[in-house]
């Protein structure tokens, strides 16, 4: 017998993160490691990922099994809160307006500024010499 399983991509910067949703205890398993464990500790980071799970009070309800790429820890904690908040959307409809107004819904556009010829990077300039 098939188990239901509910799926959410979700990005940030260069990470992607695909996440599924099983129904379970509530365990959060990242790249075969606990939280725990792929964070190494920083608080902050399980925090932004707990967040939509909390905010639908689901954390004891469903499994979280995720596969990362790309990326830094911060941003790789962003692209998996974004894949949870679209898995639960997918799970439950209802979840929307709540997961909207606290813009967990929306992919986070900001990424790096490609570099610029002539420049050290993307904006900053080399030391103008007058003589």
């Amino acid at each position: 017998m098939a188990t239901i399983e509910y799926i959410g991509t979700g990005r940030r910067k260069c990470a992607v993160a695909r996440v599924k949703l099983v129904p379970g205890k509530g365990k959060v398993i990242i790249n075969n490691k606990t939280t725990k464990e792929f964070f190494g500790g920083r608080a902050a980071l399980e925090m932004i990922v707990y967040r939509p799970l909390v905010l639908t009070e689901k954390e004891n309800s469903f499994d979280v099994r995720v596969k990362v790429i790309g990326g830094g820890v911060s941003s790789q904690a962003g692209a998996i809160r974004h894949g949870i908040s679209r898995a639960l959307l997918a799970a439950n409809e209802e979840n929307k307006p709540l997961l909207r107004s606290e813009g967990l819904l929306t992919r986070d556009p900001r990424v790096k500024e490609r570099k610029k010829y002539g420049r050290k990077k993307a904006r900053k300039r080399f030391q103008f010499s007058k003589r």
